[in-house]
């Protein structure tokens, strides 16, 4: 696929206008409030593994409305308490089988892959967190279930999920509460900016070809899906065009990264028709943290730089956790 989008030297100064709501604030406040206000304590078993020479464990914690959420927790064998990585998931995947996620405990963290409620039947090897939510009307998949309501929406549930993920990681006792990073690649990135932002605490984020960014732009223009579900699901709901914006704005990247203030490594894919470069570049142009970086991978498409970037994510993470 040729670039899909702006030459690089425009993406680098692309810094579209911020629109977040009146109560995007509030809004996320309450949501979040809400939820650990019906916590309880997370649930740490054995998982059933060949895995020896690494601890792998079945974590259940509470996410959205305290709901059941599972994770993997993968760590080193060591009676030392240690900095982590929480890892969101993309589109459609689910956190799969134990021990399928090695390198961030290979490299010395725990790992807490969490799992995507109602997600998982796509790719990869499955989920175990069901979405006990209906909706009205949708398009397939996941983009369109309550899109007419942001209360409703169900990147509500699954964002809130994510900070809780980051509570639930904090208390556990191996894990240094104050060391706590984020990341995830396309879905799993825009998680990844909302956990950060919304959570006081993360420690630094990891954003890796950043899906759910810069909404009407990426609707209108992408040729992939999943942003297609929203141009389907407007070509029948003619008349709820602005509607639909305005529950977006309430999860859009833009917003959440303006808000971001850890260190923060993005990655972006020039040739990528999944997620437009101007999305990620939107994102990364309004990130408040004054140690941000990106990543260009300027042959590649929305598989990103794959192991080469989680080496350097690796790399870049262990310098600020040594500072």
């Amino acid at each position: 696929m040729p670039l899909t989008d702006m030459p690089l030297e425009d993406l680098r100064s692309y810094r579209p206008n911020v629109t977040a709501p009146a109560d995007f604030d509030d809004f996320w406040a309450s949501t979040i409030a809400e939820s650990r206000a019906a916590a309880t304590d997370p649930v740490l078993v054995p998982a059933e593994t060949p895995i020896t020479q690494l601890i792998v464990e079945d974590l259940t914690f509470s996410g959205f409305g305290g709901e059941p959420i599972r994770a993997w927790v993968t760590r080193p064998r060591t009676d030392s308490v240690l900095p982590a990585v929480v890892e969101y998931i993309g589109y459609g995947g689910g956190r799969g089988i134990a021990g399928e996620r090695l390198q961030w405990a290979s490299a010395g963290h725990v790992h807490v892959l969490m799992d995507t409620r109602g997600q998982g039947s796509n790719w990869g090897s499955g989920g175990d967190t069901p979405d006990p939510h209906g909706s009205d009307g949708a398009t397939t998949g996941f983009m369109t279930r309550g899109i007419l309501d942001p209360a409703q929406y169900y990147y509500r549930r699954l964002f809130t999920d994510a900070v809780l993920a980051v509570d639930a990681v904090r208390s556990l006792p191996f894990v240094d509460g104050a060391r706590v990073s984020v990341t995830g690649a396309s879905q799993g990135c825009g998680i990844t900016l909302a956990a950060a932002a919304l959570h006081g605490e993360v420690f630094a984020a990891m954003p890796d070809v950043p899906f759910l960014c810069h909404f009407r732009r990426s609707v209108e223009l992408t040729p992939d899906n999943p942003y297609r579900e929203i141009e389907r699901y407007l070509a029948v709901h003619r008349d709820s065009v602005e509607q639909v914006f305005r529950t977006l704005s309430y999860f859009d990247g833009l917003n959440f990264a303006q808000r971001l203030t850890q260190p923060a490594l993005f990655s972006v894919a020039l040739m990528d028709g999944i997620v437009l470069p101007s999305s990620v570049f939107a994102a990364f142009n309004h990130v408040a943290s004054q140690d941000a970086e990106i990543e260009v991978y300027s042959f590649n498409g929305h598989e990103g730089g794959q192991h080469a970037h989680w080496v350097r994510q690796a790399g870049w993470l262990a310098s600020r956790l040594e500072a």
